[in-house]
């Protein structure tokens, strides 16, 4: 019998495999492509990494021209090293980075060398010396700099050098390089993230709009159904992760004010942008929970299984329109935080007071004609009301108490 081999299926997998590895390639192109533009069009986070690495570059080559040309050290290599891994995301950190490298360093080298002098054989020494410093450096006080003891003990003793002036040599250098790297991160453009929490704020806000209107088109359009509720209350959650990054930015900010905003700021080596108030965190936080919950009652309405009474479709409809008015503040909102220009729609405020006044009648009139049906139609239509309310509070402070 001759066995008849079909590669089809074979080669339908490696085609699979190969366009998916393409694609993969593409994305990756298109990724460096759009960073690439976002580095010529403007200010972001794409140029505040450009700038970090060349800076790193800039410390690493000025630490190798005073060691190696200047200085004539036969160990000029320490330096540019420690000089590049401190160029860190913030000035503060540059320094706490520097403090524990150095300590990692100077453990290592000690090390090292005692375990050079107790074996006087290079492998002994790396048997004695390096599973001790690989379990200190797990050490919480050196934070991620613990490994560098470990390195330099291997370092020091590959070289072959473990004289007491050799290592005073090594640990002269750390410094040199330390002192370098932390200078340029200071003087020269130092990192402040205060862009970052605008911009977290902003699209906060605009992002809570983007969900509001979506779902006042879809109550506005007679198009609410369960399905399309669950998926507005899934993209309402995805809020919470915009709001991680704003808090992750506000941290990255408070700490990148630190050693930056005294004598950097008189020197004119730092901003003199404020840092938006922590005030407006919380209450775009509040704005995140209030469209959240706004969602999740209209998706436990929609749902026949959980809600014994839908409210009423023209009552669904007004509320479209209140919602409609909200996400246009919100992005209104957004506007403000980044200092647009534009003043927008001078009336919104009103028209949405308006709208919100309209909506109290309009429920009024409704559950009056219905109170004899039951409580479930009257509990959901009030608890939606009142959550725009909240919403509308947070974003409009002065609406409070009308």
């Amino acid at each position: 019998m001759t066995r008849v081999i079909d590669g089809t299926g074979n080669d339908r997998v490696t085609a699979g495999r190969l366009a998916r590895a393409v694609d993969a390639v593409r994305w990756e192109t298109q990724s460096v492509g759009r960073a690439a533009r976002a580095v010529v069009r403007g200010s972001g986070r794409e140029r505040d990494l450009l700038i970090q690495s060349l800076k790193a570059a800039l410390a690493a080559l000025v630490a190798w021209l005073v060691a190696q040309v200047w200085l004539d050290d036969p160990m000029a290599l320490m330096a540019p090293w420690v000089a590049l891994v401190l160029v860190q995301a913030t000035v503060y950190s540059s320094l706490v980075t520097g403090a524990r490298q150095f300590a990692a360093i100077c453990i290592g080298a000690l090390v090292a060398s005692g375990a050079q002098a107790v074996t006087d054989d290079n492998t002994g020494a790396l048997a004695l010396s390096v599973p001790v410093l690989v379990l200190l450096s797990n050490w919480p006080r050196f934070g991620d700099q613990g490994i560098y003891a470990a390195t330099t003990a291997v370092f020091t003793i590959a070289s072959g050098t473990v004289s007491a002036d050799a290592v005073g040599h090594r640990l002269g250098q750390a410094a040199l390089g330390a002192v370098i790297g932390v200078a340029v991160n200071a003087l020269i453009l130092p990192p402040v993230h205060l862009r970052d929490v605008r911009e977290n704020l902003a699209a906060l806000a605009r992002e809570a709009g983007e969900v509001l209107s979506a779902v006042a088109g879809d109550l506005r359009g007679g198009e609410w159904d369960a399905q399309t509720a669950v998926g507005r209350l899934n993209a309402a959650k995805r809020l919470q992760d915009r709001l991680d990054a704003l808090r992750s930015a506000r941290g990255w900010s408070r700490e990148s004010l630190r050693l930056t905003s005294g004598m950097l700021r008189k020197l004119h080596r730092a901003p003199t942008e404020a840092l938006p108030p922590e005030d407006e965190d919380e209450r775009l936080g509040r704005i995140t929970g209030h469209v959240t919950a706004l969602t999740r009652s209209l998706a436990v309405a929609a749902d026949e299984e959980r809600s014994p009474a839908s409210p009423d479709p023209e009552v669904l409809a007004s509320y479209g329109k209140l919602l409609e008015l909200l996400g246009d503040s919100c992005r209104a909102e957004a506007d403000r935080l980044l200092g647009e220009d534009d003043p927008g729609d001078p009336l919104l405020d009103e028209r949405t007071t308006a709208a919100m006044r309209d909506l109290h009648t309009t429920l009024q009139e409704g559950l009056t004609k219905e109170a004899g049906q039951g409580a479930a139609r009257t509990a959901v239509l009030g608890t939606l009301v009142l959550q725009a309310e909240n919403l509308w509070a947070d974003l409009n402070p002065e609406a409070r108490g009308r």
